[in-house]
């Protein structure tokens, strides 16, 4: 499954880098997530709760920041287990560019799936994704959006 998409954020490039960088706000932004934990500048570990049609499985999982160009960029790399439902894997590419007062993030999303999941079916996941990434972004607007703004 891939994935493209932007969205504009009302923050500058470094207030948007450091949100993206903030375990907090991720929990929060996250859909599903139970926890995040930093194990180091480049290590996250993390669990969640998915539900993909009839198949709901809690993950546990580690992000690895890579090709990192603060405020500018990073790769994050993921894989998650799910026991017997199965396995996620994949890399995301973020890019923030300023724009007037405010950021395009613009991401690029790699991501790969087997197990029990695998067989409920590509469509269906793929929607699922799209979903997950939509409300992320929603919420990670609106989380860090000031006030009136």
């Amino acid at each position: 499954m891939e994935m493209n998409g932007e969205q504009l954020i009302p923050l500058s490039q470094q207030a948007t880098w450091d949100a993206l960088n903030d375990t907090a706000v991720l929990k929060d932004c996250i859909p599903g997530c139970d926890s995040i934990d930093r194990q180091s500048d480049t290590e996250y570990l993390l669990t969640m709760t998915a539900k993909v049609g009839p198949v709901s499985a809690k993950f546990k999982g580690r992000m690895l920041l890579a090709e990192i160009d603060a405020p500018r960029a990073y790769t994050l790399n993921f894989e998650g287990q799910g026991g017997i439902a199965g396995f996620a894997k994949g890399e995301a590419r973020v890019v923030l560019t300023p724009e007037g007062e405010a950021t395009r993030l613009g991401y690029s999303v790699k991501a790969a799936i087997g197990g029990k999941l695998a067989q409920v079916g590509a469509r269906l996941i793929d929607g699922v994704a799209r979903k997950m990434a939509e409300q992320f972004f929603a919420a990670f607007t609106k989380r860090v959006t000031p006030p009136g703004g």
